[in-house]
């Protein structure tokens, strides 16, 4: 049944040599790796107005200027991770590039970041898109966090079956949403230009503000540049690109960023020239579009694409968290689990896990995660100020043809980067603060699990690890519940093997029983020793470990080994294994971590 399952939600299996047929063209690329930083523009023009807010509407006007600013921050971005690209074709993004220049715990700062903003990516994304449907349906609002969870798991699903599967159907959405924003700046121009649109709904630019600070006003510039998360994407995904893969990937970000730009302005200069204040039970976008064409059916449209695209822009995450991860896995820094490929030829793991994080995350705070999003934006402008160092550093070192242009480009993205990063650290202090404590604890926690897979190379590999011991022989233990098929077949196995002595051990909670068994033994296996152990308090596995200690130190006087051999029923039928008590499974489980003892399964599979 899990089979049929999981064939009807992902599908048939694809050979290995399938891969390169679900590799991205540039339009399907675009779609699926743009959403976060294209939705983005449902949020982020709103976030430079509620700060704004604090001084009043006259401030409004000051929106375009930092607009400006976060234009030139996007430039900037897009000019160094098209560089990062060409210099690093394989992906990995600010983590290989922060590694490699910048030195290993840099590296691991910008993947461990990355990593945690692809998680709250796809926690802020889904819950964004399941607020705007509840508001829709207030009646639904109850159920937000469960409707969250079951669309990670309609996305999830949908990148298990392979991402260009997933492309071709999240496309469509994407592409829509981009249209009809354009559709709307267009008419919103429109009734500017032919003077639909009073001129005194918005104080004039350069009007003079009382109390405006400059704290203020980079705390709004911080606050916008959230609009520019998921600009990193496409450098960590530049495998799933088709060839050649870099090429097609720095055109795919050059139109991201063209088009995150139009969209952004648009935004911006409609909610300026219509005086359009933040709402708590309203967006601005939802504002703009009610201004622009009325509560008809356009404006409908617009919100229902809106949520729609709020709730794709997730797969951003689903795309490119997977290949972050085997980077990391390659290097040893994260479980070997993350590098395999799925039936789909996905990095299903990666996947799955990235579901599964996020799950988690919704419910912990129940669907309102938008006081995530300064530390959402925090985590990706780290990674762009240790990927722009980093460029830095190798154009020094490397000093190739055109090294000075380039270097300026990185330049001027890692002083803007930093610039905003450190805006957020001092404005947004109460609520990225955490960041502080758990990004050390992740690069701790790497260094850990690299420090355990470095420990077991060295100790499997031939070349170092300590020769394999030599033993003059084997005591087989065979611990028996009774006198049985499988027991038998145990028996007949021990002696095709010809060890030098084989031990059964019966464990019994009454004496009469025991004596019973042993007359009993003695009949059916005269020629197997038989031990029995007297347990007053009903266990099985302190007696039979204290038999086996005693065996162990006796064998070791004559260098021999010492295997334990369980016998084992398997049932016809899987569910059939919660009828019985899985004591083999036990008495495995507790004697496998032990030094210097073989412990075996033998199999005796019942025929109905």
């Amino acid at each position: 049944m899990f089979t049929m399952l999981k064939r009807v939600l992902i599908g048939q299996p694809l050979k290995s040599t399938e891969l390169g047929e679900q590799r991205l063209s540039k339009t399907k690329a675009l779609a699926i790796l743009s959403s976060d930083a294209l939705s983005s523009i449902a949020y982020g023009p709103e976030q430079i107005l509620i700060v704004l807010m604090a001084i009043g509407a006259a401030a409004f006007w000051y929106s375009i200027p930092i607009a400006v600013g976060i234009l030139v921050l996007l430039t900037a971005l897009v000019l160094s991770y098209r560089q990062v690209i060409f210099a690093y074709p394989h992906g990995g993004g600010a983590y290989v590039v922060s590694k490699e220049n910048l030195g290993v715990n840099a590296g691991l700062l910008a993947g461990g970041a990355l990593l945690v903003d692809y998680i709250l990516t796809v926690a802020v994304s889904i819950s964004a898109g399941t607020d705007a449907i509840t508001s829709a349906f207030p009646s639904l609002h109850p159920y937000n966090v469960l409707i969250a969870c079951l669309l990670v798991v309609l996305i999830t699903v949908l990148n298990l079956r392979g991402i260009t599967e997933s492309a071709s159907i999240l496309a469509y959405p994407v592409y829509l949403f981009v249209l009809i924003i354009f559709i709307t700046i267009g008419a919103g121009l429109y009734r500017i230009m032919t003077g639909q649109v009073p001129s005194d709904l918005h104080a004039p630019i350069g009007t003079p503000v009382a109390g405006l600070t400059l704290f203020l006003l980079l705390k709004a510039f911080a606050s916008g540049s959230s609009a520019l998360t998921g600009v990193e994407a496409i450098s960590n995904a530049i495998p799933n690109f088709k060839d050649p893969a870099p090429r097609n990937a720095s055109k795919t970000l050059a139109a991201m960023g063209i088009l995150l730009a139009l969209l952004f302005t648009g935004i911006v200069w409609l909610a300026y020239y219509y005086g359009i204040s933040p709402k708590g039970e309203e967006t601005v976008v939802s504002q703009i579009a009610s201004a622009t064409f009325g509560r008809g059916g356009m404006y409908f449209a617009i919100q229902g694409i809106t949520a729609m695209i709020l709730v794709l822009a997730a797969n951003t995450g689903y795309s490119a968290f997977p290949l972050l991860a085997v980077n990391l896995a390659k290097d040893k820094y994260i479980a070997r689990m993350f590098t395999v490929r799925g039936d789909r030829l996905g990095y299903s793991n990666g996947i799955v896990f990235l579901a599964a994080a996020s799950i988690l995350l919704i419910i912990v705070f129940k669907g309102q995660t938008e006081h995530l999003i300064p530390l959402y934006a925090v985590g990706v402008f780290i990674p762009f100020t240790l990927a722009q160092a980093g460029m830095l550093v190798k154009w020094i070192r490397e000093k190739p043809e055109g090294w000075r242009v380039k270097l300026t480009i990185n330049a001027v993205g890692a002083v803007i980067s930093f610039t905003v990063m450190m805006m957020f650290f001092i404005t947004k202090f109460t609520q990225v603060w955490p960041a502080l404590i758990f990004l050390p604890a992740i690069v701790m926690v790497f260094h850990k699990i690299h420090k355990h897979y470095e420990a077991v190379g060295d100790q499997l590999r031939i070349t170092t690890c300590e020769p394999a011991a030599r033993v003059n022989g084997n005591v087989f233990v065979i611990p028996v519940a009774g006198i049985t098929h499988v027991v038998e077949n145990t028996l007949n196995y021990a002696k095709s093997l010809k060890p030098d002595q084989i031990i059964a051990v019966y464990v019994a909670f009454d004496k009469e029983a025991e004596k019973q068994f042993e007359e009993k033994w003695k009949l059916w296996q005269p020629d197997i020793r038989l031990v029995t152990i007297y347990s007053q308090y009903r266990s099985i596995i302190q007696p039979l470990t204290k038999f086996i200690d005693t065996v162990e130190h006796k064998a070791k006087e004559l260098n021999y080994g010492v295997t334990v051999l369980i016998p084992q029923f398997i049932p016809k039928k899987r569910w059939h294994n919660a009828l019985h008590n899985q004591s083999s499974l036990l008495i495995r489980a507790f004697l496998l971590y032990r030094r210097d003892l073989i412990v075996a399964t033998v199999p005796y599979h019942l025929k109905k």
